[in-house]
């Protein structure tokens, strides 16, 4: 892949700037890490005192939950529809 391929965004998350370097559309990568500032947000208001570290880490866990669950769900969706198909 070449870099002109490449998208390469500044975004805010959580009150720090990262330059985001991928094959996504614009749109999508500040998409993306709209739902992460909103994810650390969202337990820092529950966690006040937690250090920022710490609640990248649990952003993550919880980000990597709901994904399992999903893909847990997708592929009892698909299961269905191969016994109906049978």
């Amino acid at each position: 892949m070449s870099e002109a391929e490449k998208n390469r965004i500044t975004v805010d998350i959580y009150g720090q700037h990262y330059t985001i370097v991928g094959t996504e559309a614009p749109d999508t990568i500040r998409f993306v890490c709209s739902k992460v500032d909103d994810k650390m947000r969202e337990i820092n208001s529950a966690n006040p005192y937690i250090d920022t570290g710490r609640l990248a880490v649990l952003t993550a866990v919880n980000a990597v939950n709901d994904y399992i669950k999903l893909q847990e769900k997708y592929e009892d969706l698909e299961r269905q529809i191969k016994q109906l198909k049978d």
